[in-house]
């Protein structure tokens, strides 16, 4: 019982946390005078990945790789066939082909690397840096080509914006911290691998940020940031959280993990290049298959 109370208190500092950071993120970069593009692929895609990342690297000092690395193999998992999929059924979501191009190249090319690192059967300090590296290259990319109408002018002055950052910050450490406790508390409960406990429970609750931010995008009319978020997202978690993860404290693959679970996040990344290429527009109707696809993963897991 208490490992569920913990899971859930981390859930609640994450998802407040997570909210309070991305406010922060985006009040910053409206001063910049940045497209909303850049804004959804860089801050609120990184920082919607923050609970990814704390809870990545707390999994790893705790010495429970199935839990970091399925933390993020589920959550691009999730961000694309729940996330974009619900996003895409209150509102269908426009693609622009121009910026999709550039940054479906970076996230195919990101999710190969991240294969092909981890059949090796670890991520070693080695691989954190050419993570880090790629990443280095993609802020580099989307900042200098932007794209996209500036937002207005936030009303929020830079201490306030930069205060709600810090704080969302220090509480989405906190609900990160209290998550893993307790999934793994509860794998060991229930005799559950943790890394199932990793690719379900921690990767939905990390991702509850981009939830919020994705649909909230979605229903008023903003699918640039929807859509930036969830890619944007998506290579920082790769890049960013394993490439992180592994520099600070090298991880092992669990195997069931480089037998199913890697291989459907890679047909999730090829699912949703291959919906928004098909008339520029993920359409409800494509949300409802990515949704139903996700329901049918969790079953088989749980199985």
């Amino acid at each position: 019982m208490t490992d569920i109370l913990l899971v859930l208190g981390g859930f609640v500092a994450l998802l407040f946390g997570g909210d309070y950071l991305v406010r922060g993120a985006v009040s910053i970069a409206q001063r910049w005078g940045v497209s909303p593009m850049v804004i959804g692929l860089t801050l609120v895609g990184f920082g919607t990945s923050m609970p990814e990342l704390l809870t990545s690297l707390q999994a790893a000092f705790a010495g429970s790789p199935g839990i970091a690395v399925g933390n993020v193999v589920g959550s691009n998992i999730a961000n694309i066939l729940l996330i974009l999929g619900a996003a895409a059924l209150i509102a269908p979501i426009a693609v622009s082909r121009e910026t999709f191009n550039r940054d479906a190249t970076i996230l195919i090319a990101a999710t190969a690397l991240c294969i092909v690192l981890a059949l090796t059967g670890s991520f070693s300090r080695g691989n954190g840096v050419v993570f880090l590296l790629g990443l280095a290259g993609f802020l580099f990319i989307a900042v200098r080509s932007g794209g996209g109408d500036a937002l207005p002018p936030a009303t929020a002055s830079i201490a306030f914006a930069a205060a709600m950052f810090v704080g969302g910050l220090l509480v989405t450490l906190l609900g990160a911290k209290l998550l893993v406790v307790g999934a793994v508390g509860m794998a060991r409960e229930f005799g559950v691998s943790e890394a199932v406990i990793g690719l379900t429970v921690v990767a939905i609750g990390t991702s509850l940020p981009e939830l919020v931010t994705s649909i909230v995008a979605a229903r008023k009319g903003q699918s640039d940031i929807a859509l930036g978020n969830i890619i944007g997202s998506n290579i920082f978690n790769i890049l960013g959280i394993l490439g992180v993860t592994a520099l600070v404290k090298p991880i092992g693959v669990p195997a069931e993990i480089l037998q199913l679970d890697i291989w459907v996040m890679a047909a999730a990344t090829l699912t949703l290049v291959a919906v928004c290429m098909t008339g520029w527009r993920i359409t409800r109707t494509e949300g409802g298959v990515m949704l139903a696809a996700y329901a049918g993963y969790l079953i088989w897991l749980a199985i």
